[in-house]
């Protein structure tokens, strides 16, 4: 029973975290599909449960993430100063837009209604994870006061992020 627990979670975590990604996709098997069956006879593996289409694929492009920062926003009084600062702040939501795309995004919201009309409506995102690997491919001035950084993200880097995020979700809910 605690291993099928743990089957199942690391199976919907690898789920969420597959579906928060781009469209470049291989239609080739996925390490859910070859990996062997350690279940109790009789019992399905997720690879017989779910259709072909819905299971996870592994990618085959790299994840590219844009970050964008304006330099006169930059809290300092010397422009060498602000530029700099505006790079490692594009640099940053770059980052953060990598994250977004390997774990997903939560999302919080709040409605309150009175008299049959909405009076608040609230909306915030929050992303959290940790990024290794990114390669700096693309500083440039977008125009005369904004920066754009790109960042790449290998494929392998992407699958091993998200083995270790499943991993410390498991650790957490005690399903070791």
């Amino acid at each position: 029973m605690n291993q099928t627990c743990l089957r199942v979670f690391s199976i919907a975590a690898l789920l969420f975290a597959q579906g928060c990604t781009t469209p470049a996709i291989n239609a080739a098997s996925t390490s859910l599909e070859s990996a062997p069956a350690q279940s109790e006879p009789g019992t399905p593996t997720a690879a017989t449960t779910q259709p072909a289409s819905v299971r996870p694929r592994p990618r085959v492009e790299p994840l590219v993430a844009t970050g964008y920062a304006v330099i006169s926003a930059q809290n300092h009084k010397v422009p060498a100063q602000q530029r700099l600062l505006a790079i490692r702040a594009a640099k940053l939501d770059a980052y953060r837009n990598l994250a977004e795309q390997v774990y997903g995004l939560r999302l919080d919201s709040s409605t309150s209604v009175a008299e049959m009309a909405v009076q608040n409506d609230r909306f915030r995102g929050r992303v959290e994870g940790v990024i290794f690997g990114a390669v700096l491919t693309n500083i440039t001035p977008t125009t005369n006061d904004t920066y754009e950084v790109t960042l790449t993200l290998e494929n392998t880097a992407v699958n091993d992020i998200r083995s270790l995020y499943v991993e410390k979700i498991s650790a957490r809910s005690g399903h070791n």
